[in-house]
């Protein structure tokens, strides 16, 4: 069995766990300042540490935690990872963090439904501040600055609107980093959460190429990239190389076919981000007996990720309703993936507004 499909049956009996879990709230009222970052660190570059650093710059005394993504390591837009969670978890260390906390299973859910989860984990945290990178564009500081005001700003389709004011502030699309910024205002404000004065909005630092960085990787070649990531990221990355612990592109074909050719219409359609139109087309067109069969009846959805997102849901099929269940309590668990020493450790189970807290794969 490969290493990611053993990661994979692990984290779906993890997933479960949390699932089956009952969210326990403390009480807890620690004065203690806690900056939480959300990022992939896919993998931790110069655009990551440089956020990271002007966060601890400005808050010296903070305790910085980290929410690194994990169950089934697929990203939003449903690609394998370059390396699992705990490999990120120990670059976001020796860099820098504090602790470092899993994430959802982003691969799985669609954008709304994982930035919900991203804000009910900010509110579990009881999270002080949140240091976002975002591209300076005409027109976005008015939204960077209404946001800071605690108002409810949210992205609709080709315009963004202050739903406080009833104003619309851009007429256009944003960009992956300025569009997670608004989409974050949108969920903190479905939660009830105030996040007035919580952003810090840090400039995205020019000379880093996640292509280059990922082609670097690919052939075990960094000459191009030293200047793009701490030297710790190119370390671990270099050591994982040797290891053969890249698992980026890497998926699980048997599990991803034999979903496609053993479900039926109903239980396709029953998934996560399908629709009967979907289900039918890969129904109709089955059995398949490689992935390059099975892609051809992947149709076209609502972004230019949606075709790896459906091999995502094909690979760990889930149910959406048990998905909107699991929304609805997370963090059901608060699993750490690291942490810098025992007395951050001790500082962040004081803080955090949860009973439900483990430590992740034998972690002491």
């Amino acid at each position: 069995m490969s290493q990611v499909s053993n990661i994979l049956r692990r984290d779906m009996e993890l997933f479960f766990n949390d699932f089956d879990c009952e969210c326990k709230n403390s009480g807890t009222t620690s004065d203690i300042n806690l900056v939480a970052d959300f990022t992939e660190y896919n993998p931790l570059h110069n655009g990551h540490f440089h956020c990271m650093k002007t966060a601890k710059h400005m808050f010296p005394e903070s305790l910085f935690v980290a929410i690194v993504p994990g169950l089934f390591e697929r990203s939003g837009r449903g690609i394998p990872y370059i390396l699992p969670r705990e490999i990120r978890a120990e670059i976001a260390i020796s860099v820098g963090a504090d602790i470092v906390v899993e994430g959802p299973p982003m691969g799985i859910m669609g954008s709304g439904q994982y930035s919900l989860c991203l804000c009910k984990m900010f509110k579990a945290l009881n999270t002080s501040h949140i240091p976002r990178g975002y591209k300076p564009i005409e027109g976005f500081d008015e939204i960077l600055k209404r946001i800071n005001m605690g108002h409810h700003v949210a992205p609709k389709p080709y315009k963004i609107v202050d739903k406080t004011t009833n104003e619309i502030l851009l007429k256009d699309k944003l960009e992956e980093d300025n569009y997670v910024i608004t989409s974050f205002s949108n969920s903190l404000s479905k939660i009830g959460f105030d996040f007035t004065g919580k952003f810090i909005f840090v400039e995205r630092i020019e000379g880093v190429s996640g292509t280059l960085i990922r082609e670097s990787i690919q052939k075990d070649n960094f000459e191009n990239v030293l200047d793009m990531m701490p030297a710790k990221t190119i370390e671990v990355l270099k050591r994982e190389i040797k290891r053969d612990g890249i698992i980026y592109g890497i998926r699980d074909e048997e599990s991803i076919l034999n979903t496609a050719n053993d479900f039926s219409f109903d239980e396709l359609s029953n998934l996560n981000l399908f629709n009967d139109k979907l289900a039918k087309n890969i129904v109709d067109n089955g059995p398949y007996d490689s992935l390059e069969q099975l892609e051809k009846s992947i149709l076209h959805g609502f972004s230019s990720h949606f075709h790896q997102r459906v091999l995502s849901i094909l690979e760990n099929p889930i149910p959406k309703n048990i998905i909107s269940e699991y929304i609805d309590k997370y963090p059901s668990n608060i699993r750490i993936l690291g942490y810098k020493n025992k007395e951050s450790l001790e500082k962040f189970i004081k803080k955090v507004n949860n009973e439900n807290i483990s430590l992740f794969n034998g972690l002491k």
